[in-house]
């Protein structure tokens, strides 16, 4: 089972926002996670990004990989210090 750590769309029409997630690799993008580990807001200024990263350095070290957007958002929230 391959795990994953990326974003989940959540609002309205037009006025997205989305969940940081840990999900099998095979799931649908809005399908069920196995755990929620933040949220990211683009439609407030500054955007909203909340993360937690413990819970993203325990599902990291279970050999899960996050998308090119959630590092571009790790790095933002300070995760990454590079």
């Amino acid at each position: 089972m391959a795990l994953r750590i990326r974003l989940t769309r959540m609002g309205s029409k037009k006025r997205p926002f989305y969940r940081v997630i840990a999900v099998n690799s095979e799931t649908r993008r809005d399908g069920r996670a196995l755990d929620f580990l933040g949220h990211y807001n683009p439609m407030v200024e500054p955007n909203d990004i909340h993360i937690d990263n413990e819970k993203v350095k325990m599902w990291m070290d279970k050999g899960a990989k996050p998308t090119e957007t959630v590092i571009s958002l790790l790095k933002k929230s300070d995760y990454y210090n590079s």
